[in-house]
């Protein structure tokens, strides 16, 4: 694996360098040695934030933990990583699509995972509009999340609410 690490509002000692190399290194033996790990430390008031993410053939593991400590956040975020990990071990082994995690079959089973069921399906039109649009129709539904066509760029967006009474919009990559 190799590692990116950049800091926000932090400067990355050498000290936690070594840290995240160590704690999300475990790790590097369910992934091939070309696998890049994202990682960026930031500090926001007294809260020490790391996220980290990783891309993989189709798919993208990643977290984000906070806490009054880097260290800890780091020990947390490995930890939330490793149990994404196992949650989608049985799902990428079933539909054959574990490129990327060269030894993920190799996991240990866990008689705890819970097997995904999908209970509800719903089906609905979707119709061109602006992303604030998209937001003000959000509200008036009462969900978190909307999704429309975005009438400038005809592509299927979603928007969606964010802590502290702001949206978010998520746009396709091409």
């Amino acid at each position: 694996m190799k590692f990116d690490i950049i800091g926000r509002n932090i400067d990355v000692t050498p000290g936690l360098r070594s840290a995240v190399e160590d704690k999300i290194g475990k790790l590097e033996k369910y992934f091939s040695d070309e696998t890049v790990v994202h990682v960026a430390l930031s500090v926001e008031k007294d809260n020490q934030k790391i996220e980290v993410t990783i891309p993989v053939k189709g798919s993208i593991i990643r977290s984000e933990q906070v806490s009054s400590d880097m260290y800890v956040s780091i020990d947390l975020v490995e930890e939330i990583i490793e149990r994404q990990l196992k949650k989608y071990r049985t799902k990428l082994i079933d539909k054959h699509q574990a490129g990327g995690f060269d030894k993920l079959a190799s996991m240990p089973d866990d008689e705890d995972e819970e097997e995904i069921k999908i209970v509800k399906t719903k089906r609905f039109d979707l119709k061109p509009m602006y992303a604030e649009d998209a937001c003000m129709q959000m509200d008036l539904l009462g969900h978190d999340f909307f999704v429309f066509i975005n009438a400038e760029t005809d592509a299927v967006n979603v928007v969606y609410k964010r802590k502290g009474d702001t949206y978010g919009l998520i746009e396709p990559e091409v």
